[in-house]
């Protein structure tokens, strides 16, 4: 034991340091507050009903219809208890509160790669510190996007573990890829997994060329074999829910369309412009090194300064306090620091000054293979994430490479950059430490990346216009707007323009002068090692330190205390206002609300309380989706509404802001029997029929569907009843008493991957009718429906993830086992 303590010291040490500059980040956490997340907040009021039934039952539903209708829970919250991975998920979040648990992982996954290519343990620490303080990484804790940062927290170790198993440790190295891959897949963000797996392709084309080239092609092969096999047992872990999202997939609004008149309706995938929607503008990427150069995030707390130039110009135009004009011209005209050409953006991508300056540096003397696998994933990836300002690169991949088009923001694929350039950063370093490069050489190659990097951020400082506009696209139309809001008046509405064009210069330059600080400081150090002014330990504790101050004070920016707040205010974030408690008086079981009080299709607030035909979701139905552009955009059908079984109507006074609740007398019910169908040749006709239909007389049903129907058999459906007898989220009853076979309709949405539908116990089949709604066709006399939903997909899936967690657990224990065994050898 004291030998394992002796050997282990310093990762133990360095370890307990992660632990500490996480909670001293994270002090509010200490007082018993929770970070306010945007992102979270909403998934958990899509949630509620889910967490309700889970309260009460001991399980979560599958499906939930607090919004759109009803929807699988399989992209919300759904349990996967025979997942190895939840459970080493849930123990992290067990031990450590939220966000300190994600920021560790960030820490020690990267920690685990810079051993894993034998950097020294307190350089590793230092390189662990640049990954995990990157800009964009705390941003998206600050947002909510909790799934996409535990992603981008197992990058670096699955990598650690394919690069042991090429080493030759394969027992060790794929255990390692198959348990970090399944916590990967188990994060459930499949972009940031889907652009690791990019990023590896290359890593292995780039590791056979050299295999074929060193004539090692068999112990490379022997290398692959043990990673497919990793690769198998980690999707074998993850059966339930990979299966589930992928037959899920095919149905949202990331699958085919279903419409084909309509010339804007993405055929397969997401449209271009809103995959593009988010794109990295190309002098924006400066910002890895000067974080501000583009201003920051969209806001205006540089602009509400006194001392700001834009401060002083509205103090001359209103002779008053000018920040009430500031904050109205922000959202009137776009008055704010950001100027890239994002819809809005939290901040930059900042990797760091002394980082950037470390990865020129091993761009010049780095010998390692790694140097081209890092270089050209950065460049492929960074002009990826230029989306429609460099399409030459991205229509190719978003036109012919297989799934591309599913995913949006494009330039969320920098996160990974963001590991590759503090790799070869610090790898940079461990080569100045190794001295395979004689010392007036180092100095050299030092010299000439201090002057790249440092050099371009005194550009910056001294004639920052030369450089850079500081304007967006739409510049010119601010002004017009500005000119007309001050009464044609272009002489004021030009100053307020030009002050706002210094504010971002000044910003700009601020920031260039501190990265310029930053590249001195690291410069001073790695001269100081190769000269040996300075002792090894000290020059690596000395820059460990300035890349954590570097890095933490540009975060602060973006999550800081501000932040957070008392659990009690999360937990009861969403309030019931008077209009929504006058509705939760009803008991009726499964009734849906219309808020036209807020963003009814992208808030999810009405969630928190009501099962909502609105909602908020990234992947709805498609179907769904097609329904709302159709029915909902341009104006609001009330047929369709009827059919949803919308009950009340919230609608607010936008002069006195008081609230409204309609209760809908023409609301279709739970079910009903239908007099009549017509037959539509395809989704076109049935989306155009209902644009004008009676739902609680007729039932508009595709013709594929016809085969269900004997309509030799069907009655007119008078004295025909059906009633909602009991309601589960995923098991509803309904009986209903009929004196011929008639068509029922129900307000339910139609999935067919899992809803069952059994009559007196037997199951029969039932069809689409309405666009998203179900129906059947049932027999004459008293009976009992059920409609269970039972996904095989969720059932047998989890039945493979249990095996694949066996399996994965046994080859854990035997490769620590060998690794032990071999040690003692």
């Amino acid at each position: 034991m004291n030998n394992w303590l002796k050997a282990n010291g310093i990762h133990l040490a360095i370890i307990g340091f992660f632990i500490l500059i996480c909670f001293v980040y994270f002090s509010p956490v200490l007082q018993g507050k929770g970070p306010q997340q945007s992102d979270v907040l909403q998934a958990k009021a899509t949630a509620k009903e889910i967490m309700d039934y889970k309260e009460k039952d001991g399980k979560g539903p599958l499906w939930t219809n607090q919004m759109f209708g009803g929807m699988p829970a399989y992209q919300i919250w759904v349990q996967h208890p025979y997942n190895a991975a939840t459970y080493v998920i849930d123990f992290m979040k067990a031990v450590f509160p939220d966000p300190v648990d994600v920021v560790l992982m960030y820490l020690l996954g990267a920690y685990l790669l810079f051993c894993v290519l034998k950097v020294n343990p307190l350089l590793a620490a230092a390189g662990a510190i640049a990954f995990a303080f990157t800009s964009y990484n705390f941003q998206i804790i600050a947002a909510g996007h909790s799934n996409k940062a535990l992603a981008i927290s197992f990058l670096a170790p699955i990598v650690a573990g394919i690069i042991l198993t090429i080493r030759g440790k394969y027992w060790l190295g794929a255990s390692l890829t198959a348990l970090f891959l399944a916590l990967e897949i188990r994060a459930n963000h499949i972009q940031m997994t889907y652009y690791l797996m990019i990023a590896l392709l290359i890593f292995i084309g780039i590791e056979l060329y050299h295999a074929i080239k060193g004539k090692k092609v068999a112990a490379f092969g022997k290398s692959m074999g043990f990673l497919a096999i990793a690769l198998v047992l980690s999707l074998m872990v993850n059966a339930g829910k990979l299966w589930t999202t992928y037959e899920y997939g095919k149905e949202s609004n990331r699958g085919k369309s279903n419409l084909t008149t309509d010339s804007a309706e993405e055929k397969n995938g997401l449209s271009k412009e809103y995959a593009y929607g988010w794109s990295q503008g190309v002098g924006e990427s400066f910002t890895f090194l000067i974080p501000n150069l583009y201003g920051g995030g969209t806001g205006i707390d540089e602009l509400v300064k006194p001392e700001s130039n834009t401060y002083k110009a509205l103090q001359n135009v209103t002779g008053g306090d000018p920040r009430p004009a500031i904050q109205q011209l922000a959202g009137q005209v776009g008055l704010q620091q950001y100027w890239g050409e994002k819809p809005f953006t939290s901040g930059p991508y900042y990797f760091g000054a002394i980082v950037c300056f470390l990865f020129v540096f091993g761009l010049l003397i780095v010998r390692s293979r790694l140097k081209w696998w890092i270089l050209g994933t950065t460049i492929l990836f960074m002009l990826l994430s230029f989306g429609r300002h460099f399409p030459l690169v991205s229509d190719l991949f978003f036109e012919y490479f297989p799934m591309y088009n599913k995913f949006r923001a494009v330039e969320s694929i920098l996160a990974l950059v963001g590991l590759m350039v503090p790799v070869l950063a610090f790898l940079a370093v461990k080569e100045t430490l190794e001295g395979t490069m004689d010392q007036k050489t180092l100095g050299k190659k030092l010299t000439v990346a201090g002057a790249i990097t440092g050099g371009f951020t005194l550009l910056v400082a001294v004639m920052p216009s030369a450089f850079f506009s500081f304007t967006a696209s739409n510049h010119p139309q601010m002004v017009q707007v500005l000119t007309q809001i001050a009464q044609n008046n272009a002489g004021v509405a030009q100053s307020i323009a030009n002050a706002l064009v210094q504010d971002r210069i000044d910003i700009a330059r601020a920031d260039a002068l501190r990265s310029l600080l930053f590249i001195a400081i690291g410069y001073a150090l790695i001269w100081a090692l190769i000269n040996k002014k300075m002792g090894l330990q000290t020059v690596m504790v000395l820059l460990g330190l300035a890349v954590l101050i570097d890095m933490w004070q540009v975060d602060r920016r973006y999550l800081n205390n501000s932040n957070f707040v008392s659990k009690s205010d999360l937990k009861n974030h969403f309030q019931p206002r008077e209009i929504d408690n006058l509705i939760l008086a009803d008991k009726d079981p499964d009734y849906r609300v219309l808020d036209l009080s807020i963003a009814t299709f992208q808030d999810a607030s009405a969630s928190a309380f009501h099962k909502t035909i609105g909602g908020y979701h990234a992947a709805k139905l498609k179907r769904y989706q097609e329904l709302i552009d159709k029915q909902f955009s341009k104006s609001i059908n009330q047929d369709v509404v009827d059919m949803l079984n919308t009950k009340y109507i919230i609608t607010q006074d936008q002069q006195t802001g008081s609230y409204k609740m309609q209760r809908n007398a023409t609301a279709a019910g739970h079910a009903w029997i239908v007099s009549h169908v017509q037959f539509a040749k395809d989704a076109d006709e049935e989306m155009k029929a209902i644009n004008s239909f009676d739902p609680k007389k007729e039932a508009i049903v595709d013709v594929r569907y016809k085969q269900l129907i004997n309509e030799k058999r069907l009655g007119s459906g008078v004295g025909a009843m059906i009633t909602l007898d009991s309601y589960h989220p995923d098991h509803l009853v309904y009986s209903y008493s009929a004196p011929t076979d008639v068509i029922a309709v129900f307000s339910e949405i139609y999935y067919d991957k899992g809803w069952n539908m059994y009559v007196d116990g037997a199951e029969k089949p039932y069809f689409r009718a309405d666009y998203v709604l179900r129906a059947a066709q049932l027999e004459a006399g008293n009976h009992k429906i059920e409609f269970k939903f039972e996904p095989v997909s969720y059932y047998a899936g989890e039945k493979i993830s249990l095996l694949g967690s066996v399996l994965l657990i046994a080859g854990l224990g035997f490769a620590f086992y060998s690794e032990k065994k071999g040690k003692k050898q």
